[in-house]
């Protein structure tokens, strides 16, 4: 049961992440996706994923 509530816990302060980051980013035109690829992957991988995911949209998008 913990296992569980830890997962939930990071999925959803993952997507405070990308929220606070659109927000941001916002002005520069610069949005993620908030979906299931882009969740579950800065849930599991952290805050390098989320610089990762800003670097493929800058270099090849």
């Amino acid at each position: 049961m913990k296992k569980i509530v830890g997962v939930v816990k990071k999925i959803v302060i993952s997507g405070f992440l990308l929220y606070g980051y659109n927000l941001i980013a916002v002005n520069f035109n610069m949005i993620l996706p908030i979906n299931f690829v882009t969740l579950f992957s800065v849930a599991f991988l952290g805050a390098p994923a989320l610089i990762a995911l800003v670097l493929f949209k800058i270099l090849i998008l």
